[in-house]
């Protein structure tokens, strides 16, 4: 399969830069496989397609986004990627050029240095003089699709209401629907899966087949692993999820207590051995998400549904507007 098979037209004023009021006000597009009908709902409602009564379960990503994006006092960027030690960060820089090694990163009262630069990906290892101020210096990284840099109002909006494991770049961001209230009301249980910079990177090669994923670390844990065993129908909330279940019920047959890392690609042709439903975003053309949720759905009915959702003024891609597949 090609990359451009993934491609749609999607009218700019279409992407969410920012959230709702009401984190719960969502619409929620329902796409049923299997009569390839589709509803236009709110996703206040999605206590009427979820219940513990049918046996359902809910599986949602507790990872909690931290601000990762920092600028130096020349305005020079820096992504940090993961924190090797305290005052050691492996990082993504621009411009790239200037950050040679020996080259100073003054970040407030912290000044770093760069170590090594990693050969495979251009990552720098950055050693500061002392520990930065993360709470003053760093923000969040936005997608580059919200056209704006982040604001105080998305360090509490960019985020679950369950996050709680700190360690992900980017939101998991199907679970940014819920409300305490609207969670409470439904069987659900969590894993934790890091998003990764990943994230962000297009997909640059025509043949899928050649795309390399990036790695993101996950825990499964036995309350978790129970909850799903004993489960009729798993219903990861958003991609993150999925791919953590999947990758656990590849490796050892069945959702089961543990933790790794996985790189994971899901695409058309994929075996799903875990999941019976899945709510998640619109994403972007071209993606390995939409990738994803063509494989779970199908070619025909997930088009069929994102032109819907166009024709439909739905919002799309992180602030956006859901789609629940049963």
């Amino acid at each position: 399969m090609r990359t451009s098979d993934f491609d749609y037209h999607l009218p700019p004023e279409l992407i969410a830069s920012e959230p709702l009021a009401d984190r719960s006000a969502s619409r929620m597009m329902v796409l049923h496989r299997g009569s390839g009908r589709i509803e236009h709902r709110s996703f206040r409602e999605i206590g009427q397609f979820v219940s513990r009564e049918a046996g359902d379960m809910l599986v949602l990503n507790d990872t909690r986004v931290v601000p990762a994006r920092y600028f130096t006092d020349r305005g020079h960027e820096v992504l940090r990627l993961q924190i090797l030690a305290p005052t050691r960060w492996r990082c993504m820089v621009r411009p790239g050029k200037k950050f040679r090694v020996g080259h100073e990163v003054p970040v407030g009262d912290a000044t770093g240095r760069v170590i090594e630069i990693l050969e495979e990906t251009g990552d720098r290892i950055i050693e500061f003089d002392r520990v930065v101020d993360e709470s003053k210096h760093g923000h969040l990284a936005l997608p580059h699709y919200m056209g704006r840099e982040d604001q105080p109002a998305d360090r509490e909006r960019y985020q679950t209401v369950f996050a709680k494991q700190e360690g992900s770049i980017a939101a998991p961001t199907a679970g940014l629907h819920f409300t305490p209230e609207v969670l409470q009301t439904l069987p659900r249980t969590f894993v934790t899966l890091h998003v990764g910079v990943g994230t962000f990177q297009p997909v640059k090669v025509e043949n899928i087949a050649d795309h390399k994923m990036h790695s993101e670390v996950y825990e499964v844990s036995e309350s978790t692993a129970s909850a799903v065993q004993s489960a009729k129908r798993v219903i990861p909330v958003g991609t993150t999820a999925l791919r953590t279940l999947e990758t656990v019920a590849r490796d050892h047959g069945r959702v089961i207590a543990t933790h790794g890392s996985t790189d994971i690609f899901i695409h058309p042709g994929f075996q799903f051995r875990a999941a019976g439903g899945l709510l998640t975003n619109f994403h972007l053309p071209k993606s390995t998400l939409i990738m994803l949720v063509r494989a779970f759905a199908g070619k025909e009915l997930t088009m069929h549904a994102y032109d819907e959702a166009i024709r439909e003024r739905y919002r799309f891609f992180s602030y956006g507007d859901c789609m629940l597949i049963v």
